[in-house]
């Protein structure tokens, strides 16, 4: 865990055994009662649910989770969000008459609305009409709310909780509706270009040698002028966020996603300007604030771009960043145990599966190209990934939760039943 993280104001972290224990105890409050103690008629009541952190390994199906457990904690280890209590699955078919396959945006409309919608649409019904995101319902409800990304932050799944458009591809506006309309009070991810005019770079300059193909587009104004007369606090380095002091917060740190999407040795890189789980541990910072509580976002996006492009080292690189910011969530819960944390993916991306190394085993080439061997932790062994597509699948995908209300996430439910849940935390009461 990075020294941002060890630092965080709401107190020391907890080891994860120590917050499962804290966990356990909320879920089970009689655990350690003595046994000679006289029995009350009083039963304890475990915390009311005031926060919730939800968390999105964009494209991370159980494979990738499987993948990252051998790369990351070894043959017999476990992951920091597969340790959490409660587990289950999530279907995730859209109401598209054209695909039955879903996209980020009809997967994060379903979460954020309750609704089956088609591909590209951001909480909007498949006529068009806008529906209420838990964005916009927990800000009602007095809570404060944020979003922190690695893609940019107007991208499909962060939108879907607060905004509304008929086409995903329209973030310039998604980011006036931020700001106008949804007004989350953290924002941190990538994304400048769309908050910028057309020519009129800004942190990040136009036509980056990475990516030629990337500059300023927005076709709103100056989005980040119009986010400081707002309140906001507009940081886009490591050193403007570490010094950035409660209120509303900006954060911008790339021209589009936080890397680039590349296969194997053709110029990806992932090595972002600030990583996950500062940002989340800032956010959490921030948010904690508000004494009605929080709504927070969290997404890693590399688990998804790299799959794509069959890139299974990225992969495991972005599996790695999403597991700390886990940690970081679940040491926030440790000391607030009136949070559910809920970790999950909104679709599964390259149908990737965990093989032994068997060179007579090669199945095809191009993208379905079996890709390794990758290390296993605390072994001599390895593993290979293969992979069968460079798109999404419409396999299960897996949700994990602990904290009040995570066991209504046991069994098999559709992935609108997200919002069920969180909307009895979130939505105000009336």
């Amino acid at each position: 865990m990075s020294k941002n993280v060890r630092g965080m104001r709401w107190g020391a972290p907890a080891a994860a055994a120590s917050a499962a224990v804290v966990v356990t105890m909320v879920l089970n409050p009689t655990l350690g009662a003595s046994a000679s103690a006289p029995q009350s008629t009083a039963k304890a009541k475990a915390p009311a649910a005031k926060n919730v952190i939800f968390i999105n390994g964009d494209g991370m199906g159980a494979a990738f989770r499987e993948a990252a457990r051998l790369h990351l904690a070894g043959l017999q280890g476990q992951l920091t969000m597969d340790r959490l209590p409660v587990s289950g699955q999530l279907t995730t078919t859209p109401d598209d008459p054209k695909a039955i396959v879903t996209d980020s945006a009809a997967a994060a409309t379903a979460w954020a609305t309750g609704e089956k919608t088609y591909n590209g649409a951001i909480s909007v019904d498949p006529d068009g009409n806008p529906l209420p995101t838990l964005g916009a319902q927990a800000k009602a409800a007095g809570k404060a709310t944020g979003l922190v990304t690695t893609a940019q932050v107007t991208d499909a799944s962060p939108a879907a909780f607060f905004s509304n458009t008929a086409d995903r591809g329209k973030q310039d506006e998604i980011a006036r509706q931020y700001l106008e309309v949804s007004k989350p009070d953290v924002i941190l991810g990538g994304g400048e270009d769309w908050w910028l005019p057309a020519d009129n770079a800004g942190a990040y300059p136009d036509k980056p040698a990475e990516d030629t193909s990337e500059g300023s587009r927005g076709t709103k104004g100056n989005l980040i002028a119009m986010a400081q007369r707002s309140g906001y606090t507009y940081v886009n380095s490591a050193n403007g966020l570490d010094k950035a002091k409660g209120g509303k917060l900006l954060g911008l740190f790339s021209n589009e996603e936080m890397f680039q999407q590349r296969p194997e040795g053709q110029g990806d890189v992932y090595s972002p300007v600030v990583d996950l789980a500062t940002m989340t541990s800032k956010a959490l910072n921030t948010l904690d604030k508000n004494k009605k509580g929080f709504f927070l976002m969290v997404e890693e996006e590399g688990t998804d771009e790299f799959a794509h492009s069959n890139n299974g080292a990225r992969v495991l690189q972005s599996m790695q960043q999403l597991e700390k910011a886990v940690a970081v969530a679940r040491s926030y819960q440790a000391t607030h145990p009136d949070t559910l944390i809920v970790v999950t993916g909104d679709h599964e991306t390259g149908g990737l599966s965990v093989e032994e190394n068997d060179a007579a085993d090669e199945s095809g080439s191009g993208i379905s190209v079996e890709d390794g061997p990758f290390t296993i932790h605390g072994s001599d062994r390895t593993f290979t990934i293969d992979w069968t597509t460079s798109g999404h699948t419409s396999v299960d995908v897996p949700v994990t939760a602990a904290g009040p209300l995570a066991n209504q996430f046991t069994g098999k439910h559709a992935n609108t039943y997200v919002h069920d849940v969180l909307s009895q935390i979130l939505a105000p009461r009336h």
